[in-house]
């Protein structure tokens, strides 16, 4: 049975590199654009829906999200998000890639649209339909991990694997980069149109009554490339893999192949229908994967930590070295401007270039490799922040703290934020794929939560006098950039647990040949 069942999956391991291997790449590459797009663009708004929805007269400064509000509403997506990983991760296994690929695609086109159309009289009302919506978008997105990288797995041939699920992952940095550029452009748009004064001179007028229909166009913009790709996305043939080792079907996986890659494949005999060996977390699952499984979660787990914590905190920062002036002297359009210009800038030098090295690297230096070397230069570059962090304040020495802060976002890409998302979809035996795929990035995203919110709280000045409105003090900058240097020690060391996978094929990596020659001589 071994070699019966080759014919199929080794056309496909050793194809060259075609046309189809690109239409997937965008195909599932674009989900993971919406999903950049949303998650981070909500970093563009929070500003401005604080000023517009939380305007207290006569205060020096200008309104802001209340401590619980602004965790959730960035906090909601990610819940949303983890359980979607979960849900449509175990859905995949149970119903097949590309029947779920189109739930999600729409969840997250229907979502976006309504969370731009949040609706309600006072801040309560409208905070509660968005944060209902974000919800729903996160469960789509949330989705969208496991199978596209799943699929995107499946198509792949071994030679260029690796750079075909991180060239979709890599998507995610042109998402950010797009909601940076966005904004850039529909703010100065209302710029143009409305010439407003700062908060300082005239607290009322800085806000433009419009600026409510800012916030909302930013988010639903979200929508459009998700819908563009959703008929390519139909047409997409099942997984090969799927169908010829789960659903046990050869001949449409053959029949499926060969259209795709225009390619003539025999379809093989029908066989009768074997039992699979072992059951996910079963005693046999756990000694042949235990151990991968563990490596897989937590190093994703201890990478968001660190990963989230730092790109929730860029406004902060750059507030912090000046890039972007006290709030009180700019008015509500000029804020989204400016936070606008300082994200681009970050993901246009260090986000974006960091991906494309890893889709550039991975299949000759390896994912081990590439995850060690990312963790390792994150460590020293938190270190390089936090411990002289008191002269990184000073304003001479701006340009260096965001040129180490961006090496850091740098090695993050170029290192394990890639690398934790395409081992998991390469190492587990097809019929579990999808499902330890979605149980590792949903403990990436618990990471991002305890990154977003924990570090929210810790990361506030000791001093209670200096905090941000409504929270309590925290350790400061500098000690919170010590944990996250010690948090990815611990991500270094757990990378030991997870195998190389780099230019063999899917069925020997995860062990499904060996459990079929064991089979076939039963």
């Amino acid at each position: 049975m071994a070699k019966e069942q080759v014919q199929v999956l080794n056309a496909l391991d050793t194809a060259k590199t075609q046309w189809y291997h690109f239409t997937a790449i965008i195909v599932s590459g674009m989900g993971f654009f919406t999903d950049a797009y949303d998650l981070f663009c909500i970093s563009l708004v929070t500003k401005l829906l604080g000023r517009i929805y939380y305007h207290v007269d006569g205060a020096a400064d200008p309104g802001s999200l209340p401590p619980n509000v602004s965790a959730a509403v960035n906090g909601v997506a990610f819940v949303g998000t983890l359980s979607g990983q979960l849900f449509f991760g175990w859905l995949g296994d149970k119903m097949g890639r590309k029947k779920v690929y189109g739930m999600t695609l729409m969840l997250m086109v229907l979502a976006s649209i309504a969370s731009g159309l949040s609706f309600g009289s006072d801040a309560k009302t409208v905070m509660t339909t968005l944060c209902f919506f974000r919800f729903w978008l996160g469960f789509g997105i949330g989705g969208d991990y496991p199978l596209s990288a799943t699929i995107m797995s499946e198509y792949s041939n071994k030679k260029t694997r690796g750079a075909f699920i991180a060239a979709v992952f890599a998507m995610q940095g042109f998402g950010i980069l797009a909601g940076g550029v966005f904004g850039i452009i529909v703010s100065s748009v209302f710029m143009a149109k409305y010439d407003v004064p700062s908060y300082e001179v005239d607290p009322l007028g800085s806000t433009v009554p419009q600026a409510d229909y800012l916030w909302r166009i930013i988010l639903m913009v979200g929508a459009l490339p998700a819908a563009l790709t959703y008929y390519w996305r139909l047409k997409m043939p099942e997984t090969a893999r799927y169908t010829a080792l789960v659903a046990k079907n050869m001949e449409k996986a053959a029949a499926d192949m060969s259209k795709v890659m225009q390619l003539e494949i025999q379809a093989e005999p029908k066989k009768e229908d074997e039992q699979n060996s072992y059951g996910l977390f079963s005693k046999e699952f756990m000694n042949r994967h235990g151990l991968h499984l563990l490596g897989t979660t937590s190093t994703w787990f201890f990478l968001d930590i660190a990963f989230y914590s730092q790109n929730l905190f860029q406004k902060d920062i750059f507030s912090a070295i000046g890039w972007i002036p006290p709030a009180k002297t700019m008015n509500a359009l000029e804020e989204v401007f400016r936070i606008a210009r300082a994200q681009t800038l970050i993901a246009l030098c260090s986000t974006v270039p960091g991906y494309w090295f890893t889709v550039a690297f991975i299949d000759t230096i390896g994912r081990f490799t590439i995850q060690l070397m990312g963790f390792f230069f994150m460590i020293v570059f938190m270190f390089a922040l936090a411990i002289p962090y008191d002269h990184w304040t000073l304003k001479e020495n701006r340009i260096g703290f965001v040129v180490i802060y961006s090496l850091t976002f740098f090695f993050a890409n170029f290192g394990p934020n890639a690398t934790t998302f395409v081992v998991p979809a390469e190492i587990f035996p097809a019929r579990f794929r999808s499902t330890c795929h979605g149980i590792s990035s949903a403990s990436g995203k618990l990471g991002a939560i305890v990154g977003s919110f924990g570090f929210l709280y810790l990361a506030q000045n000791k001093d209670p006098s200096k905090t941000d409105a409504g929270y309590p003090a925290g350790i400061g900058v500098k000690n919170s950039l010590m944990v996250l240097g010690m948090v990815n020690v611990l991500g270094f060391v757990f990378t030991f647990l997870v195998p190389e996978s780099k230019g063999r094929s899917l069925e020997e990596i995860s062990g499904e040949q060996e459990e079929e020659v064991q089979e076939t001589k039963a």
